[in-house]
């Protein structure tokens, strides 16, 4: 695997390597020694599976805080998304700051979001699938979230949007909360 940094520190664009013969291809598209070597979270906690019957259905943005915070490997596995990270870590140089990204089937690549990153999809075709692992367990009590078209973010999508969760929806104005992402402690 091939790990390319993007604009937010932490956040990579995974890419496979694959090994191709006369079937076909085979490529991992995990591997906890690649992912630790990298400096990556590589504890795998939980798998999920989003399908997305409509074009134009954002989910999102979603994050856990801590002590749930959670690293995630996200891939479209069929179809193709806008994908979109926001960085709500006060101490981070790109706080406030959001990237986006296309990922489908054919690209086959995933990206990686640290702990205290956003993270939400725009679809981009009709029937999508997108694979989630995640470093840590959903815990309903620190899920939050952040508007898409919050203001703190410039977020434009690149297609009408069509469906979204009333939740979703309905996030108030994004204010930093630091103890939702705690700075870790000084080093000696």
């Amino acid at each position: 695997m091939r790990f390319v940094r993007l604009g937010i520190p932490g956040a990579f664009r995974v890419e496979i390597e694959p090994l191709a013969d006369d079937r076909g291809f085979f490529a991992r598209t995990f591997c906890t020694r690649e992912f630790a070597a990298a400096g990556l979270e590589h504890r795998l906690a939980q798998t999920s599976l989003s399908f997305n019957p409509r074009r134009g259905t954002l989910r999102g943005l979603h994050y856990q805080a801590e002590p749930h915070g959670e690293a995630k490997v996200v891939r479209c596995v069929r179809g193709a998304i806008h994908d979109l990270l926001a960085d709500l870590r006060p101490d981070s140089p790109t706080f406030r700051q959001h990237l986006a990204l296309e990922l489908s089937a054919d690209g086959r690549t995933a990206v990686y979001i640290p702990t205290g990153v956003a993270h939400g999809f725009l679809t981009l075709s009709d029937d999508c699938e997108v694979h989630y692992a995640m470093s840590e367990l959903y815990e309903p009590a620190a899920a939050r979230g952040v508007r898409w078209n919050d203001p703190a973010f410039r977020i434009v999508l690149p297609e009408p949007l069509r469906l979204i969760s009333e939740r979703d929806a309905g996030y108030p104005d994004f204010l930093p909360d630091p103890s939702a992402f705690p700075a870790p402690p000084a080093r000696p």
